[in-house]
């Protein structure tokens, strides 16, 4: 199986939404080992929002099932300027559980507020369809002036969010998705590793989950 990591790297010059936490690494060296401080928000890089983020009671990011982050996924391009209708996905999700949304921002370096964003409708087409776990390479799902109703749309059906992926370098099609939260009790989201698979090699698929 060959990888992609599809993850923002942690650091100071890391794409921030505003109002939120710059990234800090601290290191120092003890004379005997080095170790560093790390200053983080629950949504720094590429990290996942879980359905606690914006409905009290709602399931936090420790508790969301393994079994919606692991398993077949679909990298779908778009190329919505803004945001992204119903039109611009509709007919394209086949039967597909875990849906991962490529657009212009991958390769963005410094926070847009004009970043692609779902609208409340697509938000709720993706739930008819049976989306159970969505991505999207932008700082956020929703539009930067958004009323919250897109996540709450999503996170209300169990569909946690993974936000700010790195899909640069990878085509649209079909794929394993492996995400990783860190696994903060209780909290409303969290940093996250994700990874891509795809055939490759003498293997073939080699793991199944």
């Amino acid at each position: 199986m060959i990888l992609h990591d599809i993850t923002r790297g942690l650091s100071g010059d890391l794409v921030t939404y505003p109002g939120d936490l710059v990234p800090v690494v601290a290191g120092r060296d003890t004379g005997k080992f080095r170790i560093s401080t790390l200053v983080i928000s629950s949504h720094s890089g590429t990290h996942i929002d879980a359905p606690s983020h914006y409905l009290p009671g709602g399931t936090t990011a420790d508790n969301i099932p393994v079994h919606i982050l692991i398993g077949p996924c679909r990298v779908l391009e778009v190329g919505a300027v803004g945001v992204i209708g119903r039109d611009e996905i509709e007919g394209r999700i086949a039967g597909a559980r875990r849906l991962l949304l490529k657009t212009w921002f991958s390769q963005a370096l410094t926070f847009d507020p004009a970043y692609p964003a779902l609208t409340a409708g697509a938000a709720e087409y993706l739930v008819e369809e049976g989306v159970t776990c969505v991505g999207t390479d932008a700082p956020s799902i929703e539009a930067f002036d958004g009323d919250g109703s897109v996540h709450r749309t999503l996170l209300g059906a169990g569909v946690p969010i993974l936000e700010l992926l790195d899909l640069s370098t990878v085509p649209g099609g079909e794929y394993l998705l492996i995400a990783a939260p860190i696994k903060v009790i209780d909290c409303d989201g969290a940093p996250a590793r994700v990874f891509l698979g795809e055939p490759g090699g003498q293997g073939g698929w080699e793991w199944t989950f």
